[in-house]
């Protein structure tokens, strides 16, 4: 399994994203190649700093970097030698099976789609992130690739997700939720109505409409929204963990005792913020186009990275974009 590294994407690029690298290297044998594509004296000056001569390890040299103030689809066309355009090259080309970037998210859905195309049976992709609860890992589709969709882009979401969740996350018959303002099937825009027919009669495990509260309190394997209600969903609920976090630590330390329970309590607290922590579940495919794409956390460490190389591993492994495929397939052959 061969991997192609946006080496210069992210606020910490390269020196994160080479690390990351680096303990990927270390943990994952099976990863048989690694492209870090980017400033090859910076990324080579940043091997050197970890020591690491892994023969598995291939820099591809990119003159241009994709910054957060370029247009997605512009800076494709106008940035041909980008870190983000080359990685994705190396995909299309063969050399690589998948691709990961913390870099500008728009500019990765705007190569991979232009450079990939979508798969058999998708009219636009969608980024699926997990969010951790109390019982479950939730699917969120679509975090943010697609702000306009239609009513038929959320029904291929909703098979899309099913499938990740069935094949990654390991839930025999994930249940789908659309993402409203109430329970009932008469709430909601003529957008999110208009969607709820379509779920409704597609044969799917569809809970039905479900709102904010929902998504911790009664979870859900697989929630869907458009690409701008999940962006925010994501965000908010990323702020308000770390919020809580910072609050807990800083209400801990105000007297000698609450601190003696906290270093009893240390285990449990240290678990909450494992599972509350977005390193640890590295990056978001891009489910949808013809080929493996991860989309990082702008500001990823390197234990992000690393996992995002992870995930990047698993969906080659368990073949998501192939069963993907079947999946659609059988689903529009019932129709």
């Amino acid at each position: 399994m061969r991997v192609a590294l946006d080496a210069m994407g992210g606020d910490f690029a390269p020196q994160n994203c080479v690390a990351g690298s680096v303990q990927a290297l270390r943990s994952y044998p099976h990863l048989q190649k690694l492209f870090l594509v980017g400033d090859e004296k910076r990324i080579r000056a940043e091997l050197d700093k970890h020591r690491c001569t892994d023969p598995r390890v291939e820099i591809v040299n990119a003159t241009q970097v994709v910054e957060m103030t370029d247009s997605a689809v512009e800076s494709v066309r106008r940035k041909k030698d980008s870190s983000i355009t080359r990685a994705v090259d190396l995909v299309k080309q063969g050399r690589a099976d998948a691709v990961v970037s913390a870099g500008h998210t728009g500019a990765a859905v705007a190569a991979t789609t232009i450079k990939l195309r979508t798969l058999e049976g998708v009219d636009r992709p969608g980024i699926a992130a997990v969010i951790p609860t109390e019982t479950n890992l939730t699917v969120l589709m679509d975090a943010g690739a697609n702000t306009d969709a239609r009513p038929e882009h959320m029904l291929q979401y909703a098979i899309m997700g099913a499938v990740f969740s069935r094949h990654v996350l390991g839930y025999a018959n994930p249940a789908i939720g659309l993402m409203s303002i109430g329970g009932e099937d008469i709430k909601g825009s003529e957008f999110t109505k208009d969607i709820f027919k379509l779920l409704k009669s597609s044969g799917l495990n569809f809970r039905g409409n479900i709102e904010g509260h929902d998504l911790f309190q009664n979870p859900v394997e697989v929630v869907l929204c458009d690409g701008f209600t999940g962006n925010v969903v994501l965000k908010t609920c990323e702020a308000t963990a770390e919020a809580v976090i910072h609050w807990l630590k800083n209400e801990l330390k105000r007297s000698p005792v609450r601190m003696a329970g906290a270093l009893m309590a240390k285990n449990a607290f240290m678990a909450i913020k494992k599972r509350t922590n977005y390193e640890e579940y590295g990056g978001s495919p891009l489910l949808g186009v013809d080929g493996i794409c991860i989309i990082a956390h702008g500001s990823s460490s390197a234990k992000a990275i690393k996992n995002a190389i992870r995930v990047a591993l698993e969906s080659i492994q368990r073949r998501i974009n192939p069963r993907i495929v079947e999946e659609l397939a059988a689903f529009y052959a019932r129709a």
